[in-house]
This record gives C-alpha cells, structure tokens and sequence, in this order.
C-alpha cells in the first residue's frame, strides 16, 4: 500500500476535527460540573453565614448592593430568629490583598458592631496571607465585638487599631479594607431603613 503524503488541506482537516472534539468535550464537562459548583459555592456562603450572625432560623432577605465605591456589588442576608432579626451577614470584598482579589462574610449587629468575620476565597501565601483565615490563626479575633465608628479598621502601623499578622501587612490592610467596605455600605442600609 502506498504511504500518502500529508497535504496543507489534511493537516488543517485534523486540526479541525480534533479542535471540535476538545471543544465538544470541554463543553460536555462544563455543563456536568457547572450545577455541583454552583451548589458547593451556595453551601460555602451558607456556612459563612451561619459563622458571622449569632443563631438563625431563617434568611429573611438576601440582596445585592452596589457601592458608590465600587465596581461590584456587596451581598446583604439578614438573619432572624423568629420574628426577631439577629443580625446582618455581607458579602464583602478587597481588591488590595497581596495576591489580589479577597472575598470575606461580616456579620453586623443592629447597632453595626461586628459579630464575626469568614474568609470566603482568597489567593494570598500559605504560610503568611492565609492566616487571615481563622483555621490557620486567631487574626480575625480581634474584629469580634468590635464596632467601626469606634475601632480604626486600618492596620497600627497606619494609624488604627488592627494588628497585622507578622509579614503580612498586605493582607492585613485587606481584610480591614473589604471590612471597611462592608462596615460602610451596611451604615448606608440602616440610615436608609431609618
């Protein structure tokens, strides 16, 4: 049998086929992970914000803000135990961490003091950003009980009241930043409520 030689034509045939088939098979896979993802991501969020609000039954609301400030919205759950709201839990962020975008949870009492914080996603350095988590140190601690009109959510090395974590000034300011943005945005709500 003769051996054929490769043409322009074929080679581009080929390519095509197997361009298809990666697509067709990449495509497969998105649509088989993209509901389980989705649902993972929901489960995370719950999570936060059962750790940041004292003790709930129910989410009576849930709704996106848009700051002033900012390009993307905050995400506010208001917690209620009964007919009591126990707390506000929001969906915040900083685009200043080290290793750049940070999303946490804040819960807020009525009075705006902060009940407790969560990590939600972060790509900040094991072993020095990644202690902002509290799996991994008692960092986010000092945030409990504390109410930003009174209590400088910048780090001391900048005039506030939040110790950073030991070689990681970037990520401290971060966190107190998307903090901050929280803080600011749920003080808007309430005036607003009012």
């Amino acid at each position: 049998m003769a051996k054929k030689e490769s043409s322009f034509m074929n080679m581009v045939l080929t390519l095509l086929v197997v361009t298809i088939v990666a697509a067709l098979a990449l495509g497969g896979v998105y649509n088989v992970t993209k509901g389980p993802i989705a649902i993972a991501k929901r489960k995370k969020v719950e999570r936060a914000v059962g750790q940041v609000v004292p003790a709930f039954d129910t989410i009576m609301s849930e709704y996106k803000v848009k700051p002033a400030t900012g390009r993307d919205s905050l995400t506010f759950f208001e917690a209620w135990n009964g007919d009591e709201k126990v707390g506000t839990a929001v969906k915040t962020f900083t685009d200043e961490g080290f290793s750049g975008r940070i999303w946490i949870m804040v819960g807020f009492d009525s009075e705006g003091a902060i009940n407790n914080t969560a990590v939600l996603e972060h790509k900040e350095t094991p072993g020095l950003g990644d202690k902002m988590d509290i799996k991994k140190s008692d960092f986010p601690k000092q945030f409990e009980g504390k109410n930003p009109k009174d209590y400088k959510l910048k780090v001391t090395k900048d005039g506030g009241d939040v110790d950073a974590i030991t070689a990681a000034t970037i990520t401290s300011r971060a966190f107190a930043d998307a903090v901050q943005r929280g803080y600011d945005e749920f003080m808007v709500r309430a005036k607003k409520e009012d």
